[in-house]
């Protein structure tokens, strides 16, 4: 299975807006700098798994949520 960072991305963006919470504010919640926070939802970066988990806690969502 390859991995897909655009799509990742979409689904990171798709959920954040359902939340209605705004790209800085996931940023900071999940402690990503928030330039590499819209590279993550552009799908311009792969990110490590840990920062996969962080964002899926500060959505409050499950990482099979985000996973293309």
């Amino acid at each position: 299975m390859k991995y897909n960072a655009k799509q990742f991305g979409i689904n990171v963006r798709e959920v954040r807006r359902n939340r209605e919470i705004s790209q800085d504010q996931l940023a900071l919640r999940a402690g990503i700098d928030r330039s590499y926070m819209g590279r993550i939802e552009r799908g311009q970066v792969n990110i490590t798994l840990e920062k996969v988990y962080r964002l899926a806690e500060a959505l409050d969502c499950s990482v099979r949520d985000l996973l293309p």
